[in-house]
């Protein structure tokens, strides 16, 4: 059985392949198959793109897939940036345009809480799909902090922790993400049906 995982990035393959590790499934990107399309992310909430990106991509390959969204949901902006996080400050807007956006709009803001939320969807190549999520709550600073990560990880502290996502090690951020959150309750959700498929 083949998992087709909508994703450019070789780093969230990885991780993805290294969860779903059984035995007869092969997990690969959607851009192995040059003839399946971009997906258009138009929808106004997580769980819409990634349903939309799962469901288009297994009926253009026929396969199984998987999809992901992530967003930062910030309380006093009422759930923005939300899904317009990569783009808040424009479409083509940069990491840094987008962190001196939010600093602006939170500007006095004495409710400084916020989380990064990830959903994932799953698709067969039908269109049933199905999803869960994760999240990692926390706080935005008022100054940029740390080199490492991406984003907005200068600003964001996680609950239980002193430094940003951007001054934590990889393996940290990676164990405690909304990513990883997310990951460990698809695994634990779907396994059995993706090892049902798999014999």
């Amino acid at each position: 059985m083949k998992l087709v995982i909508a994703t450019r990035n070789a780093h969230k393959l990885e991780e993805i392949h290294a969860i779903f590790d059984f035995y007869n499934l092969k997990v690969c990107s959607a851009f192995e198959h040059p003839d399946v399309p971009d997906v258009v992310e138009d929808r106004d909430t997580l769980e819409g793109n990634a349903i939309k990106k799962a469901v288009e991509i297994a009926k253009a390959t026929g396969c199984w897939a998987l999809a992901d969204d992530s967003g930062l949901e910030v309380d006093a902006l009422g759930g923005a940036p939300g899904v317009y996080s990569a783009r808040y400050a424009g479409e083509q807007c940069s990491y840094e345009d987008n962190n001196a956006k939010l600093l602006e709009q939170m500007k006095n803001a004495p409710d400084r809480s916020a989380r990064f939320r990830t959903v994932i969807a799953l698709s067969d190549p039908d269109g049933n799909f199905k999803t869960v999520s994760g999240e990692c709550a926390g706080l935005i600073i008022e100054d940029l902090r740390g080199t490492n990560g991406f984003g907005y990880d200068p600003l964001f502290i996680p609950d239980g922790y002193s430094e940003t996502f951007a001054e934590l090690s990889s393996d940290i951020k990676n164990r405690i993400s909304h990513r990883a959150n997310a990951l460990a309750r698809a695994c634990e959700d779907w396994a059995d049906t993706l090892r049902k498929r798999c014999q």
